[in-house]
């Protein structure tokens, strides 16, 4: 312990510059993004004590204040990430497609054809019984067993 405090005694900048670097470290091994503002402020921090002679105290607090507001502004101004996406559950393949869009590959005849979504064919059943020809845009709308319901777009 006596050479870390040595050399923060002679060099306080490297110290705090370490312990950026050892906590971005940390963040790219979790990726979780708390992280990377205690690293900003072990950085700035070091940029201080490197231009201001302060105590090891005053910095601890200019680090503690740094952290949490930059966690709290980022907390509260960056776009936040969906826990639930919008395309539904990651795990659920066939209920994802309900409000896709796609075109018909087969004509409807007699409630039923086939249509191209999300890079598949698929066997589709018009939802309104409405007479779809080839080419015609439709949304997807529900899913039965293996077949989609469909209506037109």
């Amino acid at each position: 312990m006596g050479v870390l405090t040595d050399l923060y005694a002679a060099q306080p900048f490297w110290v705090w510059a370490g312990l950026a670097a050892a906590i971005l470290a940390v963040e790219v091994g979790t990726g979780t993004g708390w992280l990377l503002w205690a690293s900003a402020s072990a950085a700035v921090t070091g940029a201080v004590v490197g231009l201001v002679d302060i105590s090891v105290p005053t910095a601890v607090l200019v680090f503690a204040v740094l952290t949490m507001t930059s966690a709290l502004l980022a907390r509260r101004y960056l776009p936040r990430r969906v826990m639930a996406s919008s395309d539904g559950d990651i795990n659920d393949n066939i209920g994802r497609l309900i409000g896709r869009r796609g075109d018909v590959v087969q004509a409807f005849k007699g409630g039923s054809g086939r249509v191209f979504v999300d890079g598949k064919e698929w066997s589709a059943e018009v939802a309104d019984d409405d007479a779809l020809e080839a080419g015609a845009h439709v949304e997807i709308v529900g899913v039965e067993g293996a077949s989609l319901k469909v209506r037109r777009t």
